[in-house]
């Protein structure tokens, strides 16, 4: 049996949960996500927690997809209640950010601005033009955002220029030694 399928979901205070002919429906202060079950995979709610299990009889991969869905329901319960956060750093002069509505809009020394419509659920705040924070209630749909905000200039290892994650390392290269045969 999975040891992460078998430990039970704790439904936080302030949180409703739904289980509907196969659906899970999370409710809380901060939003609501639904996600479909994998057959082989049963979900019920039992004295405030969520209990997984699984009937390998249907499917053959159900131990893996059995704690998959205990840490996707982990996830909707822990974000419908607290959400999630990544945060992006701009480094590079000249290099800006800023948030109009629900576009995030950016200076990144490409001839035009770059212009992110940011999709439902997710918003972001910019703090001193260079310091990028994404919130949401699903998980997934932050890290899509952040990867893909992130994509729009990465950073290069000779200066660092670019946008990256407030915790990563760029491993920076030595440039070329002028003068040098």
């Amino acid at each position: 049996m999975s040891r992460v399928g078998k430990t039970p979901v704790k439904i936080l205070q302030g949180v409703k949960v739904e289980v509907k002919d196969g659906v899970v429906k999370v409710e809380g202060p901060k939003g609501k996500l639904s996600h479909v079950i994998p057959r082989g995979v049963i979900a019920k709610v039992e004295a405030g927690s969520i209990v997984l299990t699984r009937d390998d009889k249907l499917v053959v991969n159900a131990a893996a997809l059995h704690g998959l869905t205990r840490t996707v329901l982990h996830n909707m319960v822990h974000g419908v209640h607290t959400g999630f956060t990544r945060e992006l750093d701009i480094v590079g002069v000249g290099y800006r950010a800023a948030v109009k509505g629900n576009t995030l809009s950016m200076t990144l020394g490409y001839s035009h601005p770059v212009d992110y419509q940011l999709p439902a659920g997710v918003t972001a705040k910019v703090e001193n033009n260079t310091h990028v924070v994404l919130t949401g209630a699903d998980k997934m749909l932050v890290g899509l955002v952040a990867a893909k905000v992130r994509s729009f200039k990465e950073p290069e290892p000779y200066q660092g220029k670019g946008i990256k994650y407030t915790d990563e390392h760029i491993i920076r290269k030595q440039g070329k030694a002028a003068g040098a045969k």
